[in-house]
């Protein structure tokens, strides 16, 4: 006679929520804090997702056209995803990253499959200092759950610029002008880049710039969170 001991292994290697610490069975959230997701439904523009009435293109982007083509947001920067990104990049809860790409993958079956995605490099000071890079692991959870494939050295960070938390929009896109470089790999292809949250966009714009320089022919953005106001 044979016992069935798979109840007892699922029981076993049950999950805990991320996010409130309640038992989630095989999921990383459980079903309470799932329902409260901040996610990012707003109509948006669809260049840069900033919300705008109508789903139109916003007046920033009409003003001064970014280099990337789209943007696709799981979430708004809203508890309680600001705070497990926080603790993700600053507390190494590297769990988070894999739970933040699972839900950006499900938000992006809708778009067109990229050629490559590639993940917002940081100076290798700053990857020494933190020991991971965020926007990496939450690529390789993005191209697991998709299938496609990810380059995690084809662009790089030259300049270990400082924070931009403080700095106004122009202050931003001077303190990452000339950060990043890319090689010949991306010619021609169509490139999604993935990072945790996009707040003006100018670190993405910038490595939009760059990816096109080195002849990119299209670049999205696919960040987990996107805050809720204007550039």
């Amino acid at each position: 006679m044979f016992l069935n001991i798979r109840p007892f292994f699922e029981r076993l290697l049950a999950h805990t929520c991320l996010l409130c610490g309640a038992p989630s069975g095989n999921e990383r959230v459980c079903g309470g804090c799932h329902q409260n997701m901040p996610f990012h439904t707003l109509r948006h523009c669809p260049q840069c997702a900033i919300p705008t009435p109508d789903g139109q293109r916003c007046g920033g982007c009409l003003k001064r056209p970014p280099q990337f083509d789209h943007s696709l947001a799981a979430f708004s920067y809203a508890f309680p995803i600001n705070q497990s990104i926080q603790a993700l990049k600053y507390n190494s809860r590297l769990a988070i990253a894999q739970m933040l790409g699972q839900y950006l993958a499900q938000a992006a079956k809708t778009c067109p499959p990229p050629d490559l995605l590639i993940a917002m490099p940081l100076h290798p000071a700053r990857l020494r200092e933190r020991g991971f890079n965020h926007a990496s692991e939450i690529a390789r959870a993005v191209a697991q759950s998709l299938s496609l494939k990810l380059d995690l050295n084809c662009c790089q960070r030259v300049r270990d610029t400082p924070p931009q938390v403080a700095l106004t929009y122009e202050q931003r896109r001077r303190n990452v002008r000339g950060a990043f470089t890319c090689d010949s790999s991306v010619a021609q292809k169509r490139i999604a880049l993935i990072d945790d949250v996009m707040t003006t966009g100018t670190s993405l714009d910038e490595l939009a710039a760059t990816l096109k320089r080195a002849g990119a022919c299209e670049v999205s953005c696919w960040v987990a969170a996107r805050t809720l106001h204007t550039r």
